[in-house]
């Protein structure tokens, strides 16, 4: 993966517009609340195309991120990264000879948490991470920087639903395996040799009940302590550990 300019932020109509149709890649858009017309619909539209995020927002805070410039109502961050389909990765994973390793992310919004995922995730060979358009970390410099370069090595694909992207994954023939504090069996009796999606819910609530429900079978990470659970970016590394000792053991 080539590097791109860090994390930038656009403003105005065309310019956001121009930038979504020249396949620039968006992180997000925000949008003035209470817009309607021809730009409301546009937009729309073209995020809708391009699986981009769309937030409407008050004035105030869209007056301070433009920081006195003229946003026009909207504006658009600019990833540091391109975005993957997973329809696409799975394929050129398997003309590799490889076994799939995924990783989903189900809530993870905090930005130094995802950036510290990303570099573990690396490290240990995931192919690709998952996470969903609404409800994830934002991905600009501050997470490049979190990840030590790792984000500009790693593919990222974006979904509308997690739940739909688990089931593809399913129907591609790759074990889907989710991270729950209330599950009975340790990662370790999992068999992770085969092609695997590994889920990691937000610290607070972990997975949501629908992820729970459409993964293949959940587990929890075995602990001796008294401390209330791992930090949600050590979980992933651990969980990530144990895919490789499996693999490198067969």
């Amino acid at each position: 993966m080539k590097s791109r300019p860090k994390h930038q932020i656009i403003y105005g109509r065309h310019p956001v517009v121009d930038a979504i149709k020249s396949g620039e890649s968006i992180d997000k858009v925000l949008l003035l609340r209470g817009t309607r017309g021809e730009l409301e619909i546009e937009l729309r539209k073209l995020c809708k195309e391009h699986n981009i995020y769309i937030s409407m927002v008050p004035k105030e805070k869209l007056d301070h991120l433009a920081k006195g410039k003229n946003h026009q109502s909207v504006l658009a961050f600019i990833s540091p990264i391109r975005f993957y389909q997973i329809e696409d990765m799975i394929p050129l994973i398997y003309e590799k000879g490889e076994t799939p390793l995924f990783l989903i992310l189900d809530g993870v919004t905090d930005t130094r948490n995802f950036g510290a995922i990303v570099r573990s995730a690396e490290i240990f060979g995931v192919h690709a991470i998952i996470v969903p358009m609404k409800g994830s970390s934002q991905i600009g410099s501050d997470a490049l920087k979190t990840s030590a370069g790792a984000l500009l090595k790693m593919p990222v694909c974006k979904t509308n639903s997690l739940v739909n992207a688990i089931e593809y994954l399913q129907n591609s023939g790759i074990q889907v395996f989710a991270s729950d504090l209330k599950a009975s069996k340790p990662i370790n009796d999992l068999d992770l040799s085969g092609p695997t999606a590994l889920v990691v819910g937000s610290e607070d609530e972990g997975i949501s009940h629908a992820i729970g429900k459409r993964a293949d079978s959940t587990f929890l990470i075995p602990q001796i302590g008294e401390t209330d659970s791992l930090n949600v970016s050590v979980s992933a590394g651990v969980m990530l550990y144990e895919v490789q000792r499996q693999r490198v053991t067969m």
